[in-house]
């Protein structure tokens, strides 16, 4: 598939969230992460209508959802620890064959 090549500006702190997905093998190169998560995001807006919701306004509804969402602190420390514990468990379960 050929695909259209565009310039992105992030914050630093961005860009260091990303590289440390990268480190971690989340993702193999920031292009890919940032394909990821306009990826994501299409899906969720082609998502407006289809929540069910007892005849209330989904689109109000998912503005909610997303405003809540956004003013929750991401913790990569925890997330990093998070992957950090499942190489650990694939490491054991890989010396145990």
């Amino acid at each position: 598939m050929v695909m259209e090549t565009l310039q992105v500006r992030m914050t630093k702190q961005q860009v260091k969230q990303i590289d440390r997905m990268i480190e971690n093998g989340v993702y193999s190169s920031r292009s890919e992460a940032i394909r990821d998560f306009a990826r994501n995001r299409l899906f969720w807006e082609n998502q407006v209508g289809s929540i069910p919701n007892d005849g209330k306004n989904s689109v109000e509804e998912i503005r909610k959802i997303r405003e809540i969402l956004s003013k929750e602190p991401i913790d990569l420390d925890e997330i990093n620890g998070l992957l950090d514990l499942q190489d650990e468990e694939q490491d054991s379960i890989d010396s145990q064959k």
